[in-house]
């Protein structure tokens, strides 16, 4: 069993920068595919971003692909989502998840077709001008 806890998100302007952690307060993060998501007001939750457990690959939805990089610490037992060029449609709650089934890839993740076995509460980043 895996426990999640996000921290990191906040208050940040327009073009600004966050960097988003989750940590494994109980059981290890090796072997789980691990994914972040965000919940905007008033709107359905959308996956932002996955690094996979088979090999290592990173994947990203098309409104954050080349401000947002996903990236994980082994040694911490920690994930992180790094978030440069903020803009105001990123404001959400964020959660990040894992998952270690093996017949299951980023992609199906993301795309909400498989839904994952763990999650955290969440962390809200509000973008404001």
């Amino acid at each position: 069993q895996v426990q999640l806890v996000e921290s990191g998100g906040g208050l940040v302007e327009p073009g600004g920068s966050l960097r988003i952690s989750c940590a494994a307060s109980s059981g290890l993060l090796d072997g789980y595919t691990i994914a972040w998501f965000r919940q905007a007001p008033g709107k359905e939750r959308e996956g932002v971003s996955c690094v996979s457990a088979a090999d290592g690959s990173t994947h990203y939805s098309d409104p954050v692909k080349g401000r947002f990089t996903i990236f994980r610490d082994p040694y911490d037992n920690t994930a992180f989502l790094q978030m440069n060029g903020l803009k105001i449609e990123d404001t959400g709650v964020y959660y990040c998840a894992a998952d270690r089934k093996p017949d299951y890839h980023c992609a199906q993740f993301l795309g909400g077709v498989v839904d994952m076995d763990y999650w955290g509460q969440g962390t809200r980043v509000t973008v404001y001008s």
